[in-house]
C-alpha cells in the first residue's frame, strides 16, 4: 500500500510540475515552485524527482511518447497516403491546440534548457518526427521537391499553430485540411 501511495505521489507531483512548465516555461519554474504546489517540502521532493532537469526530460518524453501514440493510431486507419497524412496533422493539431495542452510547451521550450539537457530532448523529438519522414515518403510528390524541407515546413507550419489559432472560424480537423490542401498544392 506504502509503494502505491509513493507511485500515486509521484504522478501528482509530475502532473503538476507539467502545468508549471507549461504555464511558467523551464526557467519560470523552480523545483521549490513545483514543490509548493504539491505540498511537499524541500528535501521531500528530491524523494520523488531526481532534478528539475531530469524531470523536464522525463515530462517531455512523456508527453511525445502519448502524441506519439495517438498519431499512429490515427494513422493506421488510413491507407492512401494523403489520408494517412492528414490524420497524423489533425491528431498533432488536436494535441496542440487543446486548451490543457502540456505538449505543446514541452515540445517548444528548448531554448531554455540547459545545453547539456537539450541534445536528450532533440534526440527524442528527432524519434517523434520519424512518423511524419515515413509519412513524408510515402507522398506522391514531384521529383523536384526536397522532402527533408517539405517536411520540416509542415512540421513548423503545425508546431507554431498554438502561438495564432483561434477557436472559432476553424477546428483542428479544419485547419488540417487547409494545411494538407496547401502542401498538397490543392
Amino acid at each position: 500500500m506504502a509503494e502505491e501511495n509513493q507511485v500515486g505521489r509521484r504522478r501528482q507531483i509530475l502532473e503538476i510540475a507539467a502545468q508549471l512548465f507549461a504555464s511558467k516555461g523551464f526557467r519560470g519554474t523552480s523545483m521549490r515552485d513545483i514543490g509548493s504546489a504539491a505540498g511537499v517540502l524541500g528535501g521531500s521532493l528530491y524523494h520523488h524527482i531526481k532534478s528539475k532537469d531530469a524531470l523536464f526530460v522525463e515530462l517531455h518524453n512523456a508527453a511525445l511518447d502519448a502524441a506519439e501514440e495517438r498519431i499512429e493510431a490515427a494513422v493506421a486507419k488510413c491507407n492512401d497516403p494523403w489520408q494517412r497524412l492528414h490524420a497524423a496533422c489533425e491528431t498533432l493539431l488536436e494535441i496542440q491546440l487543446a486548451p490543457d495542452s502540456l505538449t505543446t510547451p514541452m515540445m517548444n521550450d528548448f531554448r531554455e534548457v540547459p545545453d547539456d539537457v537539450r541534445p536528450k530532448l532533440i534526440e527524442r523529438r528527432d524519434r517523434f518526427e520519424d512518423i511524419f519522414r515515413v509519412l513524408v515518403d510515402a507522398l506522391p510528390l514531384p521529383a523536384s521537391i526536397d522532402r527533408s524541407i517539405y517536411r520540416n515546413l509542415l512540421l513548423s507550419q503545425l508546431n507554431s499553430a498554438a502561438g495564432w489559432y483561434r477557436p472559432g472560424r476553424l477546428s483542428p480537423a479544419g485547419l488540417a485540411d487547409q494545411i494538407v490542401a496547401v502542401f498538397r498544392h490543392e
